[in-house]
């Protein structure tokens, strides 16, 4: 397995919860499951750790990186200006074929959040966020994106929501899709602020930060 690969299959597994923040990689299983030997994993840690996702722990291995409420707080503040300009460069940039893309996940989305099927509708949630910074054509943006969504990706759509922070949740989207529809760029990025503000808030509530690091 190429090590770009090794990286991308573990930052994978971090992202997406598999190892939970504050617990101990375990490397000899991770070894045995991908196919490698404990150098290229420990060399694929390395970078990792330089991304925040992993916590490198002096001759006794590692552990996934807990985030801490400061953590949360410098890397929204960073996401919510990458996608409020994001918002602005797609208003221009979007094609018909995108902009009715995102409209079908919407009505996914809506139709999940009537299901009560959180899980679902953060997985629509998803897929209009990133594809609304797709439609921004610009890969610098994308790449910086990337790497600091990755950090807050499983507190950010896996967070439980109140009925009434879900419903609002719902409305802002709307208002999101309605800005792309009307090529509206700054209600498109004073939207996202406010809906990326509206989430770290929840993340903190629910306990995914804790106040300083282990």
């Amino acid at each position: 397995m190429l090590h770009d690969e090794v990286i991308s299959r573990l930052r994978h597994i971090l992202t997406e919860g598999e190892i939970a923040p504050g617990a101990k990689i375990p490397e000899r299983e991770l070894c045995a499951s991908l196919g490698i030997s404990r150098t290229p994993l420990r060399e694929a840690l390395k970078v990792l750790a330089a991304e925040g996702l992993v916590v490198l722990l002096p001759n006794r291995g590692s552990r996934a990186a807990k985030l801490t409420q400061k953590d949360v707080k410098e890397l929204f503040e960073v996401c919510e200006a990458l996608e409020a300009t994001a918002g602005e460069l797609a208003c221009p940039r979007i094609s018909d074929e995108q902009l009715r893309e995102i409209g079908v996940l919407q009505v996914s989305m809506v139709e999940h959040y009537r299901a009560r099927d959180l899980l679902s509708y953060y997985r629509c949630n998803r897929l209009i966020h990133e594809s609304i910074v797709r439609a921004a054509d610009n890969a610098v943006l994308a790449g910086f994106y990337e790497s600091v969504s990755a950090r807050i990706r499983r507190a950010r759509f896996i967070t439980p929501m109140s009925p009434e922070h879900w419903a609002l949740a719902v409305q802002e989207h709307e208002g999101i899709l309605n800005a792309l529809q009307r090529r509206d760029a700054s209600g498109l990025a004073h939207i996202l602020r406010t809906h990326l503000r509206r989430k770290r808030e929840e993340v903190v509530q629910a306990g995914f930060a804790e106040a300083r690091h282990y």
